[in-house]
């Protein structure tokens, strides 16, 4: 079901480089590593021994760092020579008749190309493919769950395909990342019509309660690398427009690294839950009578006066860290290609996000293919399903209605262009669902044992239609990404389940029932509503024993 790498080849230059073959089995690109075997692992060295890139061998006897230095200080201590990878900003995508050679270090402070369009972070994918696929994978595999600096984090613990150039020590990390993939058994084989191999992405299993820790660890690092000596740039704060999620992730980050954060927010458009996680962080928030657009467009206007550093994903750093999703659930699944992602779409940089985690590690040599991705819409700010289904023909934007899913609710996407490259470079497809759709799939997947947020329901919802029309089999490897946590969200599955949403069925509300204080109610309510074969016949026991009494 997954494209083909050949096609994704084609249409993507992005991790291109010249020592490529095509692979006798598969028919697919593969990286040939350049002759450089001084830089490889040899057969027999262990994980252990690659703990890190730049850190010098491991010897035989282990040693606790002394009690008086920290884990960023032991990082520097054991910090070797760098190995010269790099990455810059370059146009995406490169414009026609443009300056092939526009470029800029990632230490400049740019959102937009020459001509206006959007940037891209592109890696030196020659110094990384000196490197075998191979090596890679052991030693990100390594580094799983450890504590040594900063690669415990799910992120920073791929730093080279992040941000290479950066030193430890400026790195700002709350160990982020390496998130649950939760098999979704009971789910797939009871209401998706036995499908056996159908998981949920966690995202929401992250530090603020969603997967933008995974890039704003990034963007916040660099900024701190920006404002200390030696660079030591003029900036005053970072500053974001946010649904919630954006907004909390960047003020927690900002906090741990003692940088002013400054948050634009429509004014009662996002939950309780969300808007206290700012405020809660120290950031200076703006409750503004717009929507996430318009606090789009003020925030540009501001950063382009002051000396704020812009946090959205309009800076394409972010999307370094949240590229890292894809690599993990690679690492989960033991470096096996899921045949699916479902992926929920907002500002639609995340789309992009997983294209880019997966395509590079098939360009590296870590996979051989790429998956199909699906991006899930709310039909209620549905930009991109429209555009989809007008054949690619032109985007039109739109004034986002209201949505339970509220992170995603955005009439005009700073990302479109991303989202359609990465959608056509893996065969994929973009789907809606409507409120109901959404509260549905969240409530149904919470009684198999979830706790999922209204955005999930969207991508949910999409696999329910897509299952319907046959276009995901029963047995293909799916994997849906769960964006946020659903403790964000609680009081939609509040509505939900006291059936208060006007118009809407709620056909798995399960509100709690008034009982009486008595045995002879409670057990009257029991059988009525518990239908397990052993308290049946526990209930006919007691009324047997009673009528006998």
């Amino acid at each position: 079901m997954a494209t083909s790498a050949a096609t994704a080849s084609s249409l993507s230059p992005l991790f291109s480089h010249p020592h490529t073959r095509r692979s006798s089995s598969h028919g697919r690109p593969v990286p040939v590593p350049a002759p450089a075997p001084h830089l490889r692992l040899p057969a027999r060295t262990s994980r252990a021994r690659c703990a890190a890139s730049d850190a010098p061998p491991a010897t035989a006897t282990k040693h606790r760092r002394p009690a008086e230095e920290n884990i960023r200080e032991e990082a520097a201590r054991l910090r070797g020579p760098a190995q010269g990878f790099s990455a810059w900003y370059e146009p995406f995508p490169p414009a026609p008749g443009g300056d092939p050679n526009e470029r800029y270090s990632l230490d400049e402070v740019v959102y937009r190309s020459s001509s206006g369009g959007l940037l891209d972070v592109r890696h030196d994918m020659e110094a990384l493919a000196r490197y075998p696929g191979s090596y890679w994978r052991d030693l990100f595999d390594s580094r799983v769950g450890g504590t040594a600096w900063p690669y415990g984090s799910g992120v920073w613990s791929k730093k080279e395909f992040v941000l290479p150039e950066i030193d430890s020590d400026h790195i700002v990390s709350l160990f982020e990342g390496n998130s649950n993939l939760f098999w979704a058994e009971r789910l797939g084989r009871e209401h998706l019509g036995g499908m056996t191999d159908l998981w949920v992405k966690h995202c929401g299993i992250s530090h603020t309660g969603s997967f933008k820790d995974l890039g704003m660890t990034v963007l916040v690092s660099q900024v701190n690398r920006l404002r200390r000596a030696p660079l030591s740039r003029p900036i005053a704060g970072v500053g974001c427009a946010s649904t919630g999620d954006t907004s909390a992730a960047l003020s927690a980050y900002c906090a741990a690294a003692g940088i002013p954060a400054i948050v634009f927010l429509p004014a009662d458009r996002i939950s309780l839950q969300q808007l206290i996680q700012p405020i809660a962080n120290g950031a200076t928030v703006l409750s503004l009578d717009t929507d996430f657009d318009g606090c789009m467009r003020l925030i540009r206007e501001v950063t382009a006066e002051l000396p704020i550093y812009l946090a959205n994903s309009l800076n394409s750093l972010r999307l370094e860290g949240q590229k890292t999703a894809a690599i993990e659930i690679l690492q989960q699944f033991n470096w096996q290609v899921p045949d699916w992602v479902i992926v929920p779409g907002g500002n639609l940089g995340n789309i992009y996000a997983f294209y880019k985690g997966f395509e590079m590690c098939r360009v590296l040599g870590l996979v051989d293919r790429v998956p199909r991705l699906v991006c899930a819409q709310a039909a209620n700010a549905n930009p991109l399903y429209r555009y989809y289904k007008s054949g690619w023909a032109e985007f039109q934007p739109q004034v986002a209605e209201t949505t339970y899913a509220s992170a995603i609710q955005i009439g005009d996407p700073v990302s479109v262009d991303r989202a359609v490259f990465a959608l056509k470079a893996t065969n994929g497809i973009v789907e809606e669902a409507t409120e109901e759709e959404l509260m549905d799939a969240t409530a149904l997947a919470d009684r198999t044992g979830m706790f999922a947020c209204p955005h999930t329901g969207v991508a949910l919802a999409a696999l329910f239609k897509l299952r319907d029309q046959r276009i995901i089999g029963a047995n293909d490897r799916t994997v849906v990404v769960s964006t946020a946590h659903g403790l964000k969200f609680t009081q939609s599955k509040i509505d939900y389940h006291d059936k208060k949403i006007q118009g809407m069925l709620c056909q798995y509300a399960n509100p709690p029932i008034n009982v009486k204080a008595d045995f002879a109610s409670v057990m009257d309510v029991l059988q009525k509503n518990i239908h397990d074969p052993y308290l049946v016949l526990g209930l006919e026991a007691l009324l047997i024993i009673g009528r006998s009494g």
